[in-house]
């Protein structure tokens, strides 16, 4: 089968398109053919080797994520899962990944996919989804009628954050560039913050019970979040190079955010995508011969987005 893999770790030269032997399911695992797989910014860094630390791979090693794709064969004890069945899935994150023809994938990572949706589209789903999922509800606490921040909205995670926030019944505060403003409000944001000519820090004028911290920020910007948030509240980070601040004296939490694969989780989000209340995005699609490519661009800042990578 072919695949895209790097032996060592550097820059989107060490990426190569090459034949792998194609793999075999061990007991409990699942073999996809694969759909599509999609970029996820993480991947840039594991490829460049900085997070050996807390996500190590070995070499040679093939990124991929996100897995949208066709069942082809079980291992063994494998229950609930059929041949043929079209899935989507979040991938361990230190095995071998989606950018490939065929990909192994536990079978506890595996949903099935949504009906109302191309399949290649649904790679978009799981990995950034369950970021917004697990930052609102499992870490946020989130409930109807509070008032939350997200910053960085205009992202693909933040995307996600915006309408499941909505749904559940919460205003929703969301900075966002002018080129992705509509797209965050189209998505349900009750206030859309222009972050290029406003600082997070004078976007909120009353006090929210959540921030959703999806951006970049300096430090110190990080560290007054928690002064924008309800005594009791929550601030969640993705940035996670950045600890989380806290305020024990109100008792508002910071909680590093580290998603994880969760099945239950996803089918739930296959769920909202299917009875049309969850918008997925796609910015681009492009062949798996196309992935060098992306790399180059993602190290440049130039991709903007959720990019698919379709394999033929």
């Amino acid at each position: 089968m072919k695949a895209v893999r790097f032996h060592e770790f550097g820059g989107p030269e060490v990426l190569r398109y090459e034949d792998v032997e194609q793999p075999v399911p061990a007991a409990g695992e699942v073999l996809v053919r694969v759909t599509a797989t999609t970029f996820n910014p993480v991947e840039g860094n594991i490829r460049l080797g900085v997070m050996q630390g807390p996500i190590p791979v070995g070499l040679p090693h093939t990124p991929g994520l996100d897995v949208a794709g066709t069942v082809e064969s079980l291992g063994e004890g494998v229950e609930g899962l059929a041949v043929g069945e079209e899935v989507v899935g979040f991938l361990p994150m230190t095995k071998p990944g989606a950018a490939a023809e065929f990909v192994i994938a536990p079978a506890e990572a595996l949903t099935a996919a949504p009906r109302k949706l191309p399949l290649a589209d649904a790679a978009a789903l799981p990995l950034v989804g369950l970021t917004a999922y697990q930052a609102l509800f499992d870490h946020g606490g989130l409930e109807a009628g509070q008032r939350v921040l997200v910053n960085g909205a205009g992202g693909p995670v933040g995307g996600y954050a915006v309408q499941l926030a909505r749904q559940a019944g919460a205003h929703v505060i969301a900075t966002a560039s002018p080129a992705s403003a509509e797209a965050v409000r189209t998505a349900g944001a009750d206030e859309v913050v222009d972050h290029t000519a406003t600082d997070v820090l004078s976007a909120v004028t009353e006090p929210v019970d959540l921030v959703l911290n999806l951006a970049p920020v300096d430090p110190e910007v990080l560290a007054q979040l928690p002064s924008l948030v309800r005594d009791g509240g929550a601030v969640v980070n993705t940035t996670i190079w950045m600890p989380a601040p806290t305020d024990d004296a109100r008792g508002v939490r910071g909680v590093n955010l580290y998603v994880r694969s969760d099945a239950e989780q996803l089918a739930k989000l296959v769920a909202l995508v299917d009875s049309g209340d969850l918008r997925v995005d796609v910015a681009r699609r492009v062949p798996l011969t196309g992935l060098p490519e992306i790399h180059v661009q993602a190290a440049a800042r130039e991709v903007r987005g959720k990019v698919v990578f379709v394999v033929a």
